[in-house]
């Protein structure tokens, strides 16, 4: 239990660095540090870590440079700034994905959102990928590539194919009805 909350406060730590990057561009250390600590004011519980956190700060930084998530550049008065990279980029991509959820309304609208994908063969460990995400959301499978949720869900869709980078093989179809839907009702609730 306790080395769960440590890796889930060094991610949180990771994820608030790279998105004070992300949203300041190239920034110097003293800068990231307090920006960072302000996205982590409602994670931080334990007093030590609320007295160390800029010196932990600096430590969480310095690991993402040996990662090659961040690089240290000088700039023309000789100060260290940090710029976010390609692959801190992906990394903050995979922290946000990670914590993807779809909103329940308090009333169905009564419409089906039907994803439907046709990703090629060589693209399998993507199409694999994308269907472990569609179940983790609470889609139902109506055939292998055609998957369905009732609640409306386009964001959390946009950013998949970001992510997976699958755009134009990926279709989003709101509908009225779907024939026989009496066990899909039983499978989310709605009856």
């Amino acid at each position: 239990m306790e080395e769960n909350y440590k890796v889930e406060y060094r991610s949180r730590v990771k994820e608030a660095i790279l998105t004070t990057l992300i949203v300041g561009g190239v920034l110097t250390l003293a800068a990231v540090a307090p920006n960072a600590v302000q996205l982590l004011k409602y994670v931080i519980k334990d007093k030590r870590q609320k007295n160390n956190r800029l010196a932990y700060m600096r430590r969480v930084a310095n690991s993402l440079v040996n990662k090659g998530m961040i690089v240290k550049i000088k700039n023309d008065q000789w100060q260290t700034l940090l710029r976010i990279t390609d692959q801190g980029r992906k990394e903050l991509k995979r922290y946000l994905t990670r914590e993807l959820r779809i909103k329940t309304p308090r009333h169905w609208d009564k419409k089906y959102r039907l994803i439907i994908f046709d990703i090629k063969e060589i693209r399998r460990k993507t199409r694999d990928e994308l269907r472990k995400w569609l179940e983790h959301l609470g889609f139902r499978r109506l055939q292998n590539s055609v998957w369905v949720h009732p609640y409306e869900c386009r964001e959390v869709i946009i950013l998949l194919k970001s992510q997976f980078k699958i755009g134009k093989d990926v279709l989003y179809i709101t509908a009225d009805e779907i024939e026989n839907d009496h066990w899909l009702r039983a499978e989310f609730n709605l009856l």
